[in-house]
């Protein structure tokens, strides 16, 4: 973690964390820190939980689908920024990924409970910018951003 000044004089805190293919013991460890940090930093209740559900919705499907990933997240005076990149398989068809239900989890992990087909439609509505770029056999990287309410 560490802090520095942007181009504009805004201090911005930088965390970033290597998230795990296949780890569901430590899966969300990174959302989880996220939010510490949030409290810490006295954002609301209501905030944390949007950025919380955002971030471990990302988190869970750069487990199960990208292959592990880089998750780095910017923490300024009135936003979060979160870029979670995999070099994973890709997405064919984001629009169809988008429909809330659509999945491609494999059965084992639709056994533990994840792979509903709600994580990127959930990341969409919880945040306020969301943008998904993604190759079929190069990985995909989504940049979240959400606006603090205080």
């Amino acid at each position: 973690m560490e802090n520095i000044n942007n181009n504009s004089g805004v201090e911005v805190l930088k965390q970033r964390y290597v998230v795990s293919a296949d780890d569901f013991v430590s899966a969300g460890a990174a959302s989880a820190a996220v939010k510490k940090t949030l409290k810490q930093l006295g954002c609301s209740p209501d905030f944390i939980r949007r950025t919380s559900i955002a971030m471990y919705e990302g988190e869970i499907n750069m487990v199960i689908h990208g292959g592990g990933g880089i998750a780095d997240v910017e923490i300024s005076e009135n936003q979060v920024t979160i870029t979670l990149t995999d070099e994973g398989p890709g997405i064919a068809d984001i629009s169809l990924a988008m429909k809330e239900g659509f999945s491609t989890a494999p059965d084992k992990v639709r056994e533990m409970g994840f792979g509903a087909g709600m994580g990127l439609p959930n990341i969409k509505k919880q945040s306020d910018d969301f943008d998904l770029i993604s190759e079929v056999g190069k990985g995909t990287t989504l940049i979240i951003q959400l606006k603090m309410d205080n």
